[in-house]
């Protein structure tokens, strides 16, 4: 089954805490503080996938967490850094964080993005020593990682999109032009769900093209089976409207779709159109079709059944798909460019150390439960000493 959303809730790994360690050897007898640093803790990465053609992998409510970061150790060892969790997702798929709010569109192949940011690896005593402080007892713990929930939600990316009225051929019709094999039969929604196909030239050239279900008036509006997959839509560059010319309306129905191509948005009521009329072997004579229209760019006759007009069609298509823009080549140092929308979390505003006796909290800690939370998953336990400001209490 074809599936254009998930939602998953990522949680980046947590920093390995830093070490309360002094150096020990022979001949050495008061050697100072060693203690190495914890490691970064992973990240939780979207890595668009061209092999991928949907979100299926995904289980419903699945929950990703990247490794969290190794502890430091003496002779300033330091930890090593939590292992990533890649997540690779069809190219076209939008990344939504959990009040809806579009984060980031990872619309070309290799683009990538961090979903969820591991948390800093604490630093170890060695980083507090100074003249006035030769041997300190304490080290910082490492950051949680970031986490939330978010939404992944899939628009194909297709160089032309079949769209039409249920039964009007356009599964036939991609079969014929391409190595897709749809579900076929002569029956209203035989298509439930996208089907992507690729058209080969005669120069070794190619071009995708997909089918998503048929539309029916009101789809804009989330009636019928189509309304789930205009945004399918949206990234072809070419519209291929598929008529069934055995009737006699040709012109009616495409005045239908186009309704509800315009009422829906996205730039779909401007997008460049080649009008199939399917089904000519059906009739005697081509069916008249006299619409006026500059988004028109070709009007072809065909049979998905005979392959009369299939030859045409491909080299229509061909011709006259817009070229897609060239990107500039991507620096190797950096990541290929996507589109993010969301802005940078500020620096937090406290840190935690661990002390032989406990724990130590400075800057501005959060209150209450939170910080209960954050000590629990520091390590705290009862007995331990907990510095907040001022005060010493006794975790419990």
């Amino acid at each position: 089954m074809f599936h254009d959303r998930a939602r998953l809730w990522v949680q980046g790994g947590r920093g390995g805490d830093g070490s309360i360690h002094f150096r020990r050897e022979k001949f050495v007898p008061k050697g100072g503080p060693d203690g190495g640093d914890g490691g970064d803790g992973g990240d939780v990465v979207l890595v668009a996938d061209p092999r991928r053609r949907d979100l299926s992998g995904f289980r419903p409510n699945q929950k990703v967490r990247a490794g969290r970061g190794g502890a430091g150790g003496g002779r300033l060892s330091h930890g090593a850094d939590g292992e990533d969790a890649v997540l690779h997702v069809p190219a076209g798929t939008q990344v939504l964080d959990g009040e809806g709010r579009l984060v980031a569109d990872l619309a070309h192949p290799g683009a990538r993005i961090v979903v969820a940011a591991g948390g800093r690896g604490g630093r170890g005593n060695k980083h507090f020593a100074g003249a006035t402080r030769q041997t300190p007892r304490f080290a910082e713990i490492g950051l949680p990682g970031e986490e939330g929930e978010i939404e992944l939600r899939l628009k194909l990316l297709a160089d032309a999109a079949l769209v039409g009225l249920p039964n009007a051929g356009k599964s036939s019709l991609l079969a014929r032009i391409s190595n897709a094999r749809p579900k076929v039969a002569d029956y209203p929604f035989t298509t439930l769900a996208p089907v992507l196909g690729t058209v080969e030239g005669p120069d070794g050239a190619q071009l995708t093209v997909a089918d998503v279900p048929g539309l029916i008036e009101g789809a804009s509006e989330g009636v019928g089976l189509g309304h789930a997959f205009l945004a399918h839509l949206e990234r072809a560059r070419l519209l291929l409207h598929v008529i069934d010319a055995s009737e006699d309306d040709a012109v009616e129905r495409w005045r239908t779709i186009d309704a509800e191509l315009a009422a829906y948005g996205a730039g779909l009521d401007a997008r460049a159109q080649i009008v199939v009329l399917n089904k000519t072997d059906l009739r005697p004579d081509p069916p008249p079709f006299e619409v006026d229209d500059p988004r028109i760019v070709r009007v072809l006759h065909v049979s998905a059944a005979t392959g009369a007009g299939i030859d045409e069609l491909k080299r229509a298509l061909f011709a006259l798909v817009p070229h897609a823009a060239v990107e500039p080549a991507a620096d190797d140092t950096e990541l290929v460019d996507y589109l993010v929308y969301r802005p940078q979390p500020s620096r937090r505003a406290y840190r935690v150390f661990r002390t032989d006796r406990g724990f130590r909290v400075t800057g501005r800690p959060p209150a209450g439960a939170e910080l209960e939370a954050i000590l629990e998953a520091a390590g705290a336990r009862a007995g331990d000493e907990v510095e907040v400001g001022e005060e010493t209490l006794e975790w419990q």
